[in-house]
């Protein structure tokens, strides 16, 4: 779990004064007021319209301290996050984040907690403005993130069309087999274990579909049926998925095979690596990176549908997989 000063000998003033130093010198950007008055005040480019979206971890159900550092919870935090913008078609520029936190908590990990965060945010140009803190029986992590559009209009879920076709881009499979490494009480292959702690979500590759005229777009944080069928049923569409067009990476191919596992099992169902999967129009040139796994169909044409949905290898799947936080 690690060791430190707990945050009961220095206290909420004393642990706001550290993360206060931990993000000191992030880039002004359009930053007006940052931490240390009641709001923070930001201005944002473009023509007023904001995105925001939040998402939260909590000890235990999203991460384990004995698994992951701070600095690798921290860059999840924002991770996952900032794809929820850039997925948007938008850019992600300023976080704020509220903790729950143990009162024995070392307060280096809460540090390197922010290490973590502000690391992946710089890294797209987003800064970390603030949040609020309360004591509680576990770590809790919430952020909220604004962004700001990049192009005329928001890509949504919504927007698929029949004839379209589905692509994704970045890597698939990776978190889940590092999850079942470690779940297995291993810690290699460390590529696989690396890819759970930190997800390398392919923001450019986000921002290059909105460009390339994306007509839906979402993050894979569920699994890709699952999400795929996310968008089935906000477009009203029937989305086919060929799981002989998905690609299996070697590190996640090797390591089923050492697990008598079946890796398209993590590459269809397993979530958290936060790839992108879009749909194009028919004909579209698609951005370097993404790779066709599917069509959208209208679905009064496909026979195993009734109503919006998807199939995986004509088949309409007896499970999507994909998380449901009350289930269990």
């Amino acid at each position: 779990m690690g060791t430190g000063t707990p945050i009961s000998d220095v206290g909420e003033f004393g642990l706001v004064e550290r993360i206060a130093a931990a993000l000191a010198g992030q880039p002004a950007g359009g930053v007006e007021v940052g931490i240390g008055d009641d709001a923070a005040v930001v201005r944002l480019p473009g023509d007023g319209r904001a995105v925001v979206s939040t998402d939260m971890l909590v000890e235990g159900r999203h991460f384990r301290r004995d698994w992951s550092t701070g600095a690798d919870v921290g860059a999840r935090a924002a991770a996952q996050n900032l794809i929820d913008i850039a997925v948007m078609g938008a850019r992600g520029t300023t976080l704020v984040v509220a903790l729950g936190l143990p009162a024995d908590l070392p307060v280096e990990w809460v540090t390197d907690l922010y290490a973590g965060m502000r690391e992946e945010a710089g890294a797209q140009g987003a800064v970390i403005v603030g949040g609020d803190l309360v004591r509680a029986d576990r770590v809790v992590i919430s952020v909220t993130a604004l962004g700001v559009l990049t192009g005329e209009a928001a890509v949504r879920r919504s927007g698929a069309q029949p004839g379209d076709v589905v692509a994704v881009a970045g890597r698939l499979g990776w978190a889940a087999a590092g999850l079942s490494i470690l779940s297995r009480g291993f810690r290699t292959p460390r590529v696989l274990v690396d890819a759970h702690r930190r997800p390398q979500p392919p923001y450019a590759a986000a921002a290059a579909a909105a460009e390339a005229g994306a007509t839906a777009m979402i993050d894979v944080s569920d699994g890709l049926v699952a999400d795929l069928r996310h968008v089935a049923i906000a477009s009203g569409v029937a989305v086919e998925l060929d799981p002989s067009r998905a690609v299996v990476d070697e590190p996640v191919a090797s390591a089923a095979a050492a697990f008598n596992a079946d890796p398209l099992v993590w590459v269809l169902t397993g979530g958290e690596d936060h790839a992108v999967a879009a749909t194009f129009p028919a004909g579209a040139t698609l951005p370097e990176g993404f790779t066709v796994v599917g069509e959208v169909r209208d679905p009064a044409e496909v026979d195993v549908l009734d109503g919006p949905g998807i199939t995986v290898g004509g088949r309409v799947p007896r499970s999507t997989g994909g998380h449901d936080h009350f289930a269990g």
